[in-house]
């Protein structure tokens, strides 16, 4: 699926994941972060590849159901904008 930059500022396109990266001011933000991000994940029951290195997080998305991208990657990334206010 491809992905125009308006349904999802911010997010990369790229290898069949619809992916992001954040950098916080500390560990404990970053950690916060990733928990409202599980509430999400459950919320949708999409649950995203992910890392977290101190402060840093990355998200990618796909389905692998559908093989690539899916709309709900897409409403999975929405929230994520939401939550962080963008």
């Amino acid at each position: 699926m491809d992905v125009p930059d308006a349904e999802v500022p911010g997010w990369e396109n790229s290898a069949g994941f619809l992916s992001r990266e954040w950098t916080f001011r500390d560990f404990s933000e970053a950690f916060g972060f990733m928990t409202r991000v599980a509430l999400i994940a459950e919320q949708l029951h999409h649950h995203p590849n992910w890392t977290n290195t101190w402060n840093h997080v990355t998200i990618a998305l796909t389905s692998h159901d559908d093989g690539g991208i899916s709309e709900l990657c897409v409403e999975f990334a929405q929230r994520v904008n939401r939550l962080l206010g963008e």
